[in-house]
């Protein structure tokens, strides 16, 4: 495979949950910041919230973004121009979802190249109540994720990832074999036991009563830690539509 220091970058990233107190200077921000709005988009309809203060963020990350999907602004824009949204709130936000990811990655491999490091925190949309209270973001802003960044404290292994013939296809989708499928669960299986991932940091998802518990640390890994969290948590899709509603993009179902 063909290689360059940007591939390497990526190649090489990896979460970071350890973080020096030292923070970035206001030069690196913003050309990180500027890196994330160069990214590809359908409508720009992206604003970053940064909150500096280390003593509230995760991993004590000296920098916290909040990436919010915006439609805000860019009504203000149609006001101006008479217009108003008439896009159903469903369409708008598959587009604008992938304005605020591409934004996120960019800032991500940006950050890479400066030395920093960076995590994802996933449970944004699910808050985002509570975000825009803190905040004080106004309707139709949407927080999609929460990005914290700094020096790392930590160097750990980049994770493992499916093999690629579980990845790619060509032409056309590839009904995956048997033999695929245990390839690609091994992978991963054995890539995060040899990490001791889940033993250090002490978690196995509760099977709730579900089913009999047949594992422990040293056979419990990726594949059925991510198993559990899609058989087991939010089925009822309502508490997601509660909170885009409360940002003001009602879906109706």
């Amino acid at each position: 495979m063909e290689t360059n220091s940007t591939v390497d970058f990526m190649l090489n990233r990896k979460s970071i949950r350890k973080y020096k107190a030292e923070a970035p200077s206001d030069d690196i921000l913003e050309a990180i910041v500027r890196a994330g709005q160069q990214a590809p988009f359908a409508f720009q309809t992206c604003s970053l919230i940064l909150c500096r203060n280390i003593k509230k963020h995760p991993f004590k990350a000296p920098w916290m973004f909040t990436v919010c999907v915006d439609s805000h602004k860019f009504e203000l824009i149609m006001a101006k121009r008479g217009w108003k949204m008439v896009i159903n709130n469903l369409a708008y936000l598959l587009l604008a979802f992938q304005d605020a990811a591409y934004a996120a990655e960019n800032m991500v491999i940006a950050a890479e190249s400066f030395g920093l490091g960076s995590c994802y925190l996933g449970q944004a949309p699910y808050v985002a109540d509570k975000i825009a209270e803190e905040y004080n973001l106004p309707p139709r802003v949407f927080p999609l994720v929460q990005l914290i960044m700094g020096y790392p404290a930590e160097n750990p292994p980049p994770r493992p990832r499916f093999p690629l013939d579980y990845f790619l296809f060509e032409d056309k989708y590839s009904q995956a074999s048997n033999e695929q499928i245990e390839a690609a669960m091994q992978v991963m299986d054995e890539g995060y036991k040899s990490q001791d991932y889940y033993k250090a940091i002490n978690y196995m998802i509760p099977l709730e009563g579900v089913k009999e518990e047949k594992y422990d640390f040293e056979t419990y890994s990726w594949t059925e830690h991510i198993s559990r969290k899609l058989g087991l948590w939010l089925e009822d899709p309502q508490q997601i539509l509660e909170q885009m509603k409360k940002r003001g993009f009602e879906i109706p179902v």
